[in-house]
């Protein structure tokens, strides 16, 4: 039995981040019922598109239910209505006067609903301005501080980056959205009460602080104009070896000495102190070193200079492309890939004992569930 077995969610979500908290529920083997307008979710027509069919949409859908339904209509909200009231939770997306227009405003639902656990994401939180509603992840990812200095160390014309994806706000939202969700349903089992949960998208952000942001939002940095202004200043960045390109972060004496061990000590080393990531990281170092470094690790092969330094505490790592997710080693033994419908899907980073988490389904076809769940 799943850890959720038992469990009835509607998803009315319509964004990543919403369907994205409906899909780690049902992994764990809540019935996930995705409620879909005529004509589908956007998300279906998000690219890359495989064998005419969205990749967003399917990876962020698996092992759910799908029932198509015109909630504009009357005879749709009295079947969303009936589908509530047997329902443990509801996710939705949606800026709250959309759900005001269609009577799910957080008051109306907890009136009707007592016992339901309502969890709504928005980019801001319920009571923001209007205007605020509505946002791509890149302003949630701006707003949250983000995008403001990915990448580091970038060139200070380059615009603001979203840092891992497009959708990388959005898969922190879906997160915290079904921790606390999940964290709901637990309080709901024992006192038999539902409750609502505001879940603003940038505060997702701002909770992800990194050492960065950490430093000004603890007032030990001063806030600047400057993306350069809260670079790390040592000389790690992006190197491209034989076959591929690795990672390099290097900040303490201990790691430059591995780092020259694995070089085998060249002579332009000797011209750096042993202390100079700590206490001597000019500009003019980090410039030398990048110069220097360069064609030493453009003739080494990616996987074994990684695992040589890696030996030796050196922060240094592979940039894996897709292909290379696939064929990792460690991937492989933990069988984090399962096949599922001719294609390869990334599982859960956990593993439980007793209720594993495993994909069932693939993303359904709109309406694809309607005789099951409306009998």
């Amino acid at each position: 039995m799943s850890a959720l077995s038992g469990i009835t969610i509607i998803e009315t979500a319509e964004r990543v981040c919403g369907e994205w908290a409906g899909r780690l529920l049902a992994d764990f083997g809540a019935e996930v019922i995705k409620l879909e307008q005529p004509g589908g979710s956007p998300t279906r027509r998000y690219g890359p598109h495989v064998d005419g069919k969205g990749a967003v949409f399917a990876y962020c859908n698996t092992n759910k239910k799908s029932v198509v339904v015109d909630l504009e209509a009357e005879s749709g909200r009295a079947m969303l209505a009936r589908l509530l009231g047997r329902a443990d939770a509801l996710i939705d997306d949606h800026d709250p006067q959309w759900c005001k227009h269609l009577g799910l405003a957080p008051a109306n639902l907890s009136e009707r609903f007592p016992r339901l656990v309502h969890c709504q994401i928005t980019p801001f939180g319920q009571h923001a301005p209007e205007d605020h509603h509505r946002a791509w992840p890149i302003n949630v990812a701006a707003a949250g501080g983000w995008a403001w200095h990915t990448p580091s160390e970038s060139d200070p014309a380059d615009p603001p980056l979203m840092g891992a994806g497009r959708f990388m706000p959005d898969y922190e939202s879906g997160l915290d959205a079904a921790m606390a969700t999940a964290a709901s349903l637990l309080r709901q089992r024992r006192t038999g009460e539902g409750q609502f949960i505001d879940l603003s998208e940038v505060a997702v952000q701002i909770s992800r602080a990194d050492v960065v942001l950490g430093r000004v939002l603890a007032g030990d940095d001063e806030p600047s104009r400057s993306r350069r202004r809260y670079d790390m200043g040592g000389p790690g960045d992006v190197f491209a070896c034989a076959d591929g390109f690795v990672h390099l972060v290097m900040m303490t004496s201990a790691q430059w000495q591995g780092l020259k061990d694995i070089m085998g000590n060249p002579a332009w080393a000797e011209q750096f102190p042993q202390d100079w990531l700590e206490f001597h990281c000019t500009p003019e170092r980090v410039a030398s070193f990048r110069q220097q470094f360069r064609p030493w690790i453009a003739s080494q092969r990616r996987d074994d200079v990684t695992v040589a330094a890696q030996a030796k505490c050196v922060p240094l790592a592979p940039v894996n492309a897709a292909p290379d997710l696939i064929a990792n080693e460690q991937y492989r033994h933990r069988g984090h890939f399962q096949s599922l419908g001719g294609a390869n899907y990334p599982t859960a980073a956990y593993r439980m004992t007793a209720s594993p988490v495993r994909l069932a389904s693939t993303a359904p076809a709109p309406d694809a569930d309607r005789d099951e769940v409306l009998p």
